[in-house]
């Protein structure tokens, strides 16, 4: 009997200790001409297909070192949460680029592609989260692929631009003389969205985030308003650690 039982606790040892641990792995993409290095944080191993998040950070982030993406909001976090249960996928904007640039749009998506392929994700539950002028560029590409993401997370983003000295970030694809804030609501589909924004933000205006609300409530879209007091630009360390925020995300499937 103690032989048997030695056995068994032997063989769940051995399983134990030969699956693959939750971790983050560097990966790189060509498009364009052009070689892409971003990081992916791998869930430990499961049966089931995971589902994968893709993750766009700031603009102090950017560069091609593949690791300033690695120092705010989700991958913080995640560091302190290994057992994280889905795929994250985290490009890198190159120095002097935006987000909201076809070609940083087109290298994320690309970067979210191949890491499907490789961790063979679940289609039906891709995500999508961004921060300041990543949530800018969350907002582009739930306009361009409003069939693609089953839920988004966007925090402290916005639509328009406010600084004539970064007059490239705002969504693009909006016809002159439309309100951008109606049409970005309208073209991101069925997608809900949960967005976060400090009510002391000097570097994006909350008004952004406020507007945005407002038109996704009036056309009846599934919507989220998190507002912290008080907060200035870094709401994101408050944003990813709300505790129903992956539970919401991950209810939610294609």
């Amino acid at each position: 009997m103690m032989l048997r039982a030695l056995a068994a606790l032997t063989i769940a040892f051995a399983g134990a200790a030969s699956a693959d641990p939750a971790r983050f792995v560097e990966r790189s993409v060509d498009l364009h001409g052009k070689t892409y290095r971003y990081q992916v944080f791998v869930p430990a191993k499961t049966d089931r297909s995971p589902a994968v998040v893709l993750f766009l950070h700031g603009s102090g982030e950017r560069g091609s070192d593949n690791q300033k993406q690695m120092t705010q909001g989700l991958p913080p976090w995640l560091k302190q949460h290994m057992d994280f249960p889905a795929v994250v996928v985290i490009p890198q904007a190159p120095d002097n680029t935006e987000w909201t640039d076809a070609a940083d749009a087109d290298m994320a998506m690309a970067a979210l592609e191949k890491s499907i392929k490789e961790f063979h994700g679940d289609r039906s539950r891709l995500y999508l989260t961004g921060l300041s002028m990543g949530g800018y560029g969350s907002w582009q590409l739930a306009v361009d692929h409003p069939d693609t993401f089953a839920a988004a997370a966007i925090v402290c983003g916005g639509v328009t631009s406010d600084d004539d000295d970064r007059d490239r970030l705002y969504v693009h694809g909006v016809p002159k003389g439309a309100d951008p804030f109606a049409r970005v609501a309208a073209g991101i589909g069925k997608l809900p969205v949960w967005i976060f924004h400090g009510g002391d933000d000097n570097v994006v205006p909350t008004e952004q985030s406020r507007r945005m609300n407002a038109e996704l409530v009036k056309l009846g879209k599934e919507v989220k308003y998190t507002e912290f007091p008080g907060v200035n630009h870094g709401s994101w360390e408050k944003a990813y650690a709300t505790p129903d925020l992956w539970d919401w995300m991950f209810a939610h499937t294609r």
